[in-house]
């Protein structure tokens, strides 16, 4: 893998400088270039090619994410890493596909594994497939892997993202994701339900009512289809087993 060219860029400067001297003791990382403002961030990026940005979100004029939303119209956006001391705009961050979260002050240990996720996602289609979403925990962000999530549950305008070690509240209604993960194979098999297609070990037949089985490391998940759903999910399964 060639050494990476980055930007950073924020606006107080003793947190970019400190920035730029993590990434440039970080063997992947070759050239370090900085910026101390959006606007001129968003110069560099269109003169030059680079293969992250490291980016502030509350900077004066044009912050990091209306930087993003901008970089997200580059017929190439580079990959972005958040880097900043407020948890509140994790889910904007997860809107604009962002490659990590990284909260202030910085370790160098997740800075690592920033950097780790960024070489290992360098191909932002295949990354895409398996987004990390944002989930707050007692005061923390975390980022979960969507491959991990067997189910998704509605609540109100929330939904609750079951993985086979416990379940996640976010603030996301089930039919935006039902949308927006319709290509990773997320199914919808009731009205408060969707289920990832790849974590269905059986989908049973009793008396009329269908239900898909889920294993897990509690003794697995039964789930009931609606049947309205129930013919739609038992074609989609048998086109996914008839794929080579």
């Amino acid at each position: 893998m060639s050494p990476l060219k980055v930007l950073v860029v924020d606006d107080e400067r003793p947190a970019l400088d400190e920035l730029a001297y993590l990434l440039a003791q970080d063997p992947r990382i070759g050239e370090v270039l900085t910026s101390d403002s959006a606007t001129e961030g968003l110069r560099i990026l269109q003169e030059l090619d680079v293969d992250v940005v490291f980016l502030d979100i509350q900077m004066p004029g044009l912050t990091g994410l209306e930087l993003a939303q901008v970089l997200a119209r580059f017929r190439a956006p580079p990959p972005i890493v958040f880097v900043t001391a407020h948890e509140g705009h994790a889910v904007e961050a997860f809107d604009l596909q962002a490659v990590d979260y990284v909260l202030k002050p910085v370790r160098a240990d997740r800075l690592a594994e920033a950097v780790r996720r960024v070489v290992e996602g360098g191909d932002r289609a295949a990354a895409s497939l398996d987004a990390q979403i944002p989930v707050e925990r007692g005061g923390v962000t975390r980022f979960l892997s969507r491959s991990d999530i067997t189910h998704v549950e509605a609540q109100g305008d929330y939904a609750r993202l079951h993985t086979g070690a416990g379940s996640h509240l976010v603030r996301t209604p089930l039919s935006t994701l039902e949308e927006e993960w319709a290509s990773a194979g997320f199914v919808r098999i009731h009205r408060s339900l969707l289920v990832s297609l790849a974590h269905v070990d059986e989908v049973r037949m009793d008396a009329g009512r269908c239900t898909v089985w889920i294993d897990g490391p509690a003794g697995g998940t039964e789930l009931v289809v609606s049947r309205r759903h129930t013919r739609q999910l038992r074609e989609l399964l048998v086109r996914r087993a008839e794929r080579p």
